[in-house]
């Protein structure tokens, strides 16, 4: 058998440490990376799919790794995956998305998810829920933040911030979060780390929302800064008003009373008013931000607009990795391989060729010289 080659992508991964015992490993912890990653980009979507896929294309994994025994059975898969320290496999993640950034600061969208047939009844255990980072320029995974409830996003987006923070990847960036998300701990934080936030007011912060939309009703129209968008296709027509405004001082004041903001950081505010017609309807919507970047129209409309790329990224996770329909439950199963989804999409995302995620994943099982290039291996 000829030497195999290596495989550098699997390099950021040497310092996962096997959970196993040594001496009876029959297969080499990364020849199973290398098998899950390989089967999940050429559209499998749980253990047993992996181990078929394998199997029938062992000679392909064999020119990496030797796979002396073969291919793990999916029970194996499962064990190992349910072992491994998820922590530590999150910061192998953002070492190797870290090499796929460059320097410019980019927008940041933050948003939860949860896969939810990871639940466990029987052990009284919830859904996986992860709040996520995207890149919104670059369209790419930055990181993952797992918490118990969607309730705890609260808790769970400071330590995001501060992972991203660590790896430079903050610093400079204008941080969206939906309403959930505009706690003033987390715009501090936000500011804290040397980057801008873009944080939606929907009832979590009434006063302050009130505040802001009787202010964009007076404001006279010298105060304010204009932008309008217009977008076509899939059978209707968006059209967005982008109004801001950095006239902010009547939110801070001497004054004391329930429900006052607490926002020390507001350098501008933004109202967004969308209209959506289709054939046979139409609807109206208008939403409010905060932002402690400076006025710049276009970078705020950008934001709002880019917002929507995080909820993107969960949908293909759903329709393209079957993420709802994911049933790891054992262990720590169910984190490992939502960091194995991301990183696959990332690696497909990073490939410019044409088509559909669903359709290049389908070319990668279909091709193994097309997988080889999606792998950064041509």
């Amino acid at each position: 058998m000829a030497d195999p080659i290596s495989v550098p992508l699997l390099d950021h991964f040497a310092a996962l440490r096997d959970p196993r015992q040594h001496a009876k490993v029959l297969y080499p912890l990364p020849e199973i990376l290398l098998l899950v990653l390989s089967a999940t980009l050429a559209g499998a979507d749980d253990f047993v799919e992996t181990t078929l896929w394998g199997t029938e294309h062992l000679t392909f994994l064999r020119r990496f790794y030797r796979y002396a025994n073969g291919i793990p059975s999916h029970d194996t898969l499962c064990d190992v995956f349910a072992a491994l320290d998820p922590e530590l496999f999150k910061a192998c993640f953002l070492a190797w998305v870290g090499g796929l950034r460059d320097d410019d600061p980019d927008i940041i969208a933050i948003d939860g998810k949860t896969s939810r047939r990871s639940h466990d009844r029987r052990k009284g255990r919830n859904p996986l829920h992860l709040v996520s980072a995207w890149a919104a320029r670059q369209r790419i995974v930055l990181g993952q933040q797992a918490t118990e409830e969607k309730s705890n996003e609260i808790t769970a987006i400071p330590n995001l911030l501060d992972e991203l923070a660590e790896t430079g990847q903050l610093e400079g960036a204008l941080v969206t979060i939906d309403a959930m998300g505009c706690q003033v701990a987390i715009a501090d934080k936000i500011v804290a780390h040397e980057a801008d936030y873009l944080l939606a007011l929907k009832g979590n912060q009434p006063t302050l929302e009130t505040d802001v939309e009787d202010y964009f009703r007076t404001a006279p129209a010298t105060e304010l800064v204009t932008k309008t968008t217009v977008e076509k296709g899939h059978g209707r027509i968006e059209t967005r008003i982008y109004s801001a405004s950095d006239k902010v001082d009547w939110i801070t004041s001497d004054r004391s009373y329930p429900g006052e903001p607490g926002f020390s950081n507001i350098k501008t505010v933004l109202k967004v008013h969308s209209r959506t017609e289709l054939a046979d309807r139409g609807s109206f919507d208008t939403r409010f931000y905060i932002s402690s970047a400076p006025l710049d129209i276009e970078r705020l409309a950008n934001a709002a607009r880019g917002h929507w790329g995080v909820e993107s990224m969960h949908w293909l996770l759903d329709v393209a990795f079957k993420d709802d329909l994911s049933r790891y439950r054992a262990g720590h199963g169910a984190k490992n391989m939502a960091v194995v989804r991301r990183f696959a999409l990332n690696l497909v995302r990073a490939h410019k060729t044409k088509g559909s995620i669903k359709t290049r994943r389908k070319c990668a099982g279909w091709n193994p010289e097309f997988l080889l290039q999606i792998l950064q291996l041509r």
